[in-house]
């Protein structure tokens, strides 16, 4: 085996003595010294692998979510109702239920509910907290991009507060599951969820798109960029031409003028990037994870958006689109053609500058 095979096979070594010491003794309790024994490796191994607890704890949670096994019961609702009533039924099916709580002959609490510390660690950090939030804003986003597909009636402000509001009742419901285990009835929130399908209100208009700052070059370099994993239809990702943008965890929220500003002709991808890969990256993965399997499952494959959505734990995604250096601030945009890169912008409104850049060659190349 190469050095690299070697190191993945004691990766995946740590990460499943971790998932059994998670589960047997809860986040709080586990111990960085137990994992190396339940996986007959020493500390320094563990450490050499995952900086810290937190991030060994976020990388079995993605881990797991990416392997969880398809939804059961029917899918793909073909109306908003019934759609979000199986995105709904489709995450209840995850949360805990009064018999995943046990106690030993000491009275001393066990859970095997692995995401039971998970929203108490997020709210100790304010920079994961941060971060967090970008991520449920890009999962409201997209959920309100394919109601938008599914119904096009629905006013892209309509369909982006009814997904804010689904988003909020089933977050609510997974605390309140993880906090008092049996008080949340699955039913009323499946119900909720599709009832919130018929919101009304006074019409919000959508906020107005930033000034294009960042400025186009034009280039003709290389496009080969490495193979990765398209998070949200969970397969490989296409490497063609199309507009990719690159963005950092506190910049993910622009993904809304991004979609609405994204020439139909041009495949559009989303590269997240971070300076914490450790921590963050595995964050990210486990987010759209959740989100994308419920999506896929309640809505058919036509509505769901047309993006990419790539999260670049190496940079080397980033590093093929002409960046040595990422930040949770990073916002980098460049077209591409066969093989070629052929524009790029950077800073904010760097993808509106590209894309107004991709229209206008198309323009001029069809005349």
């Amino acid at each position: 085996m190469t050095r690299a095979e070697q190191q993945e096979i004691t990766r995946q070594r740590v990460l499943t003595a971790a998932k059994t010491e998670f589960a047997q003794r809860g986040f709080r309790a586990a111990t960085v010294d137990g994992i190396a024994e339940r996986a007959e490796l020493t500390r320094g191994a563990v450490y050499s692998n995952f900086p810290g607890k937190r991030a060994l704890y976020f990388a079995v949670l993605a881990r797991e979510a990416e392997q969880a096994p398809p939804p059961s019961g029917r899918h793909n609702g073909h109306s908003p109702s019934a759609a979000l009533g199986m995105f709904a039924r489709t995450w209840v099916q995850g949360l805990p239920r009064i018999t995943d709580y046990h106690y030993d002959s000491d009275n001393k609490f066990l859970s095997p509910a692995l995401s039971l510390e998970f929203i108490p660690e997020i709210m100790i950090d304010e920079r994961v907290r941060r971060c967090f939030a970008q991520l449920i804003s890009l999962d409201a986003i997209l959920l309100a991009a394919t109601l938008d597909e599914l119904d096009p009636q629905h006013s892209p402000t309509r369909s982006l507060r009814i997904a804010e509001a689904v988003l909020t009742i089933l977050y609510g419901a997974t605390q309140l599951s993880f906090a008092a285990p049996g008080a949340t009835d699955p039913d009323h929130v499946i119900a909720l969820c599709e009832h919130v399908a018929h919101l009304e209100g006074e019409p919000v208009a959508p906020p107005a798109p930033r000034a294009t700052a960042a400025s186009v070059t034009t280039v003709d370099e290389p496009w080969s960029p490495p193979a990765a994993i398209d998070r949200l239809h969970n397969k490989p990702a296409r490497t063609g031409s199309g507009i990719v943008s690159v963005l950092g965890m506190n910049r993910i929220s622009a993904i809304r003028e991004i979609l609405r500003a994204s020439p139909q002709e041009h495949r559009l991808t989303l590269v997240i990037v971070t300076n914490d890969p450790a921590e963050l990256a595995p964050l990210a993965r486990l987010a759209i994870a959740d989100f994308s399997r419920s999506l896929r499952h309640a809505f058919p494959a036509r509505a769901i958006p047309d993006i990419q959505i790539i999260v670049d734990e190496a940079g080397a995604t980033a590093a093929a689109c002409g960046l040595d250096r990422v930040t949770d601030d990073t916002e980098f945009t460049i077209a591409t053609g066969t093989n070629r890169i052929t524009a790029r912008a950077e800073g904010p409104g760097a993808f509106r500058a590209v894309a107004e850049h991709a229209n206008q060659r198309s323009t001029s190349l069809q005349r």
